[in-house]
Formats: C-alpha cells, sequence, structure tokens
C-alpha cells in the first residue's frame, strides 16, 4: 500500500497537487483542512475545537487532529493508499501516526516536500484568501504567523523522515504539471 505525506508550507500547492497524485494513483485523500472542515460542516464538538485555534492562525491541537486523521483511516478500509496532506504538522504527530498505521499494518512509502520560497508563499496565500473565505488566508499579521509557526514547529517533520530514509524535497514552483512530473518520478520510485 502506498502511503505518502505531502508536505510543504502554507500555500506551497499541496492541495493542488494531492488532487493530481489521487487520480492518478487512486489513493484516499486524508487533508486534515478536509477533516476540520467536515467536521466544521457538521459542528462536531472537534470542528469547534479545531475553528478556534484555526481563526488565530494557530496549530489545532495534537489530539484534535489526531481523533480526526484515525477516523479517516478506519473508516477507508478498501483503498490503495493515503496522501496525507497537511498532516503530521508536528513530530508527536508523526511518530502518532507512525504508531496508528502499525496499529492497521500500515507505514509511511515516503515524505514529500514542497520547496516554495516565503514571498511566493505569501502571494499565493493572499491568492487564495479572495475565494477561500479563511479568515487566515486574508490576513497578513495571521499568515506571518502561519509560516513562522510551520519554520519553528512543522519544518521538525522533514528530520523525522529524513532519519527513516523517507524524505525527498521537490521544488513548489513552477507550472503545475511539472512539479506533478517530479512528485510522480519520487513516488513511482518507491
Amino acid at each position: 500500500m502506498l502511503n505518502i505525506v505531502l508536505f510543504g508550507p502554507p500555500g506551497a500547492g499541496k492541495g493542488t497537487q494531492s488532487e493530481k497524485l489521487i487520480n492518478h494513483f487512486g489513493l484516499t485523500h486524508l487533508s486534515t483542512g478536509d477533516l476540520f472542515r467536515k467536521h466544521l460542516g457538521e459542528g462536531t464538538e472537534l470542528g469547534q475545537l479545531a475553528k478556534k485555534y484555526m481563526n488565530e492562525g494557530r496549530l489545532v491541537p495534537d489530539e484534535v487532529v489526531i481523533k480526526m486523521v484515525e477516523q479517516k483511516i478506519s473508516d477507508s478500509k478498501n483503498t490503495k493508499g493515503f496522501i496525507f496532506d497537511g498532516f503530521p504538522r508536528t513530530t508527536a504527530q508523526a511518530e502518532a501516526l507512525d504508531q496508528m498505521l502499525e496499529k492497521h499494518d500500515l507505514e509511511i512509502s515516503g515524505m514529500i516536500a514542497l520547496d516554495v520560497d516565503q514571498e511566493i508563499l505569501r502571494a499565493r496565500i493572499k491568492e487564495r484568501g479572495k475565494t477561500s473565505n479563511r479568515v487566515d488566508d486574508q490576513d497578513d499579521a495571521k499568515i506571518t504567523t502561519r509560516i513562522k509557526v510551520y519554520l519553528d514547529e512543522t519544518l521538525p517533520v522533514a528530520d523525522f523522515y529524513q532519519k527513516q530514509g523517507k524524505y525527498q524535497k521537490i521544488n513548489g514552483v513552477g507550472e503545475i504539471d511539472e512539479i506533478f512530473n517530479s512528485i510522480k518520478s519520487v513516488i513511482e520510485s518507491y
């Protein structure tokens, strides 16, 4: 089973590339953003907790995210694999994900990190904010907070997978199909 962590800062293009990878490889998309929206839309307790943190531009606490992710994995029995988009965001989440997957006799095949300059990230997020209705996509201070949180708290996850020999960095700037072909080549080498 193919289980890919698609990694990168906010605005790197994870959502766009995830769609293409899902269609090409037949994977189940596991996006914390989608899980948050599902729980928010259904008004669940987990959704309300997530909303509070997201509106402040902060990471949702691990225990909330992990509960959402495990529920999705348990509900997706007949899949060719998962593409993890926006998760794990901390080393503790990466460790919890490995333990969770082990319970289901699964493991991460690899992490693919999209590398994008901060100024390009800011421009992409602001552009996305015109249609996303996300408070944290529209406010410069919140965008700065999200990028800082990524650098301080999320970037160490790359080291976690690098130590396992599962890390590959891809240039996340260029034509969408060009970036997709680079990612596809890495996945096909697994």
